[in-house]
């Protein structure tokens, strides 16, 4: 890594400017960089991260930089900036993008294209054996069962997907109870039952729970499952068509009908997935299809996942700094053959953050070319062999197709609600007469929630760049103050929100940083005032907000209270000033007061479902008798119903535990423990 420090002048001759001797000092750090593969970091003055790159030369590539005249451009205005660099070396191009992919999700540069880290994909489980231990009712170790799943992943049980949804799972597992007919039910409800549940009624279960079905029979089941998952539809429903013939022949017309209507039920499912299965071949049951579209400055990724032949769905990214990103992308395109297009550095920029570290598909059909060199990396950083194709044939086309489309629209309705939103910005802003750039607004929302005093919980959310910040939002559990009480609740929330940020402030003023020729530099994560703060209330509110403020010595500008109309009717809300002007009513159809009915209600939701979170943890010990393994429904309502409640269970000794029927005394320790 290098990382020089600033070069000093002793002599006597005048010293240059700040910024001439850091840029400098930058330059000659620049001219002393290896030409060996590594990964390259950009910070500005103030320590953010502006850019984090890799290259197969690390002097060549980020000398380019700093040689060339880049003008008025993106790389231009970002290099202007750059004040430190960081550099890392590595052995392989392979390393260098396993190191700057985990860079760009750590720091967040301001300058590359981000994706959301969002990789909790659901799976479809099958649990248990499908293997027959000898005669005798199932159990549930040996009765396999099928499981909405999501998380990591083991060896014990067999996992199919990722799903892009949990819908599609779902999907998926109604259509194996309506054609397998496998269970669905815990361990412990299997366990326990005495005689088949409605499942088994409405012909979605066979009953191996009561021994309806023997093992061999539902060990086939299970076997026909598994190979429809992982794409043999075609061997299940010959299979299937085989044993509906030795059924008839040997006059079980019942039973054959039966298998009868799980192959229509299978070939409808074929039908809606809209392809041919012999059209594909052995390494085509598991492709993941990847369409790009950049418009308006923004950009959309389509993810499309098949997985057994099946088209399980969709799902759109839509990554930040898309034009910052793509132009830096082009910039590197000395080290390629071809300069990317917008579309190109998305796609790639997906690639990498979405695909390294979990499992790939042997294949991917691209809407765009990307680098050769990309996939060769990730096939090694995944140890599969994966394959990029960009102009597809037959039904993978048809994919594609589907895919661009969704991707279309998907940034066209993107673009619609970000233009809606910007507009009820700009009308908050007029309204209330502030004297900002709407694109800086910045707006945060109290509520208080509680059900007659218990569990009181506050709430504030935050608007900003014309959108809700929800990994911003916080809760508040309110503590020390009469149940009910929703002024000092109001009070209490206020005060731990706004006194460090006031601290902060006063000890700015005293330093002189509000009087200097040339502000310092912002501190990197530094608290903001709000330019609006909002309160769910009225007057009440109000000045129980400016009583806060006055004491912290924080603006009353800024305190906007939401008063309810007449009636408390939808549209008649006035808004309610901390500083003495009059109340605004905005009117019903205002696009101000659309934002404003946004923000209070989203804080209101945010609220309200924390607060029932905390009140269920609170009544039932934050269900942890649900969490200890052993302990089913039966058993533990025998304990609840014993002690009065989980305070009841946990107030209980061992001794006392191991008394209620069904609890044995390691099971009894077991619960002692978890509860204490």
């Amino acid at each position: 890594m290098t990382d020089a420090a600033p070069v000093t002048d002793a002599t006597p001759a005048p010293a240059p400017q700040p910024a001439a001797a850091e840029r400098e000092r930058l330059l000659a750090e620049v001219a002393a960089l290896p030409g060996l593969p590594g990964v390259y970091r950009y910070f500005d003055a103030a320590g953010g991260v502006l850019y984090v790159g890799k290259a197969r030369n690390l002097k060549k590539r980020v000398s380019s930089y700093f040689q060339k005249d880049h003008g008025g451009t993106r790389i231009g205005a970002m290099v202007a900036r750059v004040a430190r660099l960081e550099t890392t070396v590595v052995r392989t191009e392979a390393e260098a993008l396993l190191l700057e992919n985990n860079l760009i999700k750590t720091l967040n540069p301001k300058f590359n294209i981000l994706f959301r880290d969002d990789k909790s994909y659901p799976y479809l489980k099958i649990t248990g054996t499908r293997s027959a231990d000898g005669p005798g009712a199932l159990s549930a170790s040996s009765c396999a069962r099928v499981a909405y799943f999501r998380g990591a992943v083991d060896r014990k049980h067999r996992y199919f997907g990722p799903y892009p949804n949990a819908w599609a799972v779902k999907e998926t597992i109604q259509l194996i109870q309506k054609v397998f007919r496998l269970r669905t039910c815990e361990d412990t409800v299997f366990a326990n039952r005495s005689r088949p549940c409605l499942l088994y009624q409405i012909q979605r279960c066979s009953g191996p729970c009561v021994g309806l079905v023997s093992k061999d029979d539902y060990s086939r089941d299970v076997h026909d499952a598994e190979r429809f998952l992982l794409g043999g539809q075609q061997e299940v429903i010959a299979d299937l068509q085989s044993q509906m013939m030795s059924l008839a022949d040997a006059l079980e017309f019942e039973k054959a009908a039966a298998v009868r209507d799980r192959i229509g039920s299978l070939s409808r499912v074929l039908h809606q997935q809209s392809m041919e299965p012999s059209s594909l071949s052995t390494g085509d049951k598991d492709v993941d299809i990847l369409a790009v579209r950049v418009a308006g400055g923004r950009a959309c990724v389509n993810l499309a996942m098949v997985r057994g032949s099946r088209h399980l769905g969709d799902r759109a990214y839509f990554p930040s700094h898309v034009d910052d990103g793509a132009a830096l992308s082009a910039a590197e395109a000395d080290e390629r053959a071809d300069a990317p297009l917008a579309e190109t550095a998305v796609l790639e920029a997906f690639i990498t953050q979405h695909y390294l570290g979990q499992a790939v598909p042997p294949q991917l059909v691209v809407s765009h070319p990307v680098s050769e060199e990309l996939i060769d990396t990730l096939a090694e950083a995944s140890g599969v062999r994966v394959r990029a194709t960009q102009q597809p044939r037959e039904q993978k086309r048809i994919w594609l197709e589907m895919a661009e489309k969704g991707a279309e629209l998907a940034l066209a309705r993107l673009l619609a609600e970000e233009g809606s939103q910007r507009e009820r910005t700009r009308a908050l802003v007029e309204a209330l007469d502030l004297d900002l750039d709407p694109d800086g607004l910045r707006v945060e929302c109290f509520d208080i929630s509680h059900t007659a005093g218990e569990a009181t919980q506050a709430s504030c959310v935050v608007y900003e760049s014309h959108a809700m910040q929800s990994a911003q939002y916080r809760r508040y559990n309110i503590e020390g103050v009469t149940g009910g009480d929703d002024y000092a609740a109001m009070r209490q929330v206020l005060t731990r929100r706004y006194a460090r940020l006031a601290e902060a402030r006063r000890q700015d003023a005293q330093d002189g940083a509000a009087e200097a020729a040339e502000p310092a530099p912002a501190k990197k994560g530094a608290a903001r005032l709000p330019d609006l703060v909002l309160v769910d209330g009225g007057r009440g509110q109000v000045s129980m907000a400016r009583e806060v403020f006055t004491e912290l010595g924080l603006p009353l500008s800024v305190i906007v209270g939401v008063e309810k109309g007449e009636g408390r009717k939808v549209g008649l809300e006035e808004l309610v000033f901390a500083d003495g002007r009059d109340k605004v009513y905005l009117g019903h159809d205002s696009a101000a007061l659309m934002l404003v009915a946004q923000i209070r209600d989203e804080a209101h939701r945010f609220a309200i479902t924390g607060m029932r979170a905390r009140r269920a943890s609170v009544r039932t010990g934050g269900s942890k008798l649900e969490d200890i393994p052993g302990v089913g429904p039966r058993k533990r309502a025998r304990l609840l119903q014993r002690f009065g409640g989980v305070r009841g269970v946990a107030a209980a000794s061992v001794e006392e535990l191991a008394g209620v029927d069904g609890i044995s005394h390691e099971l009894a320790e077991e619960i002692y423990r978890a509860l204490h």
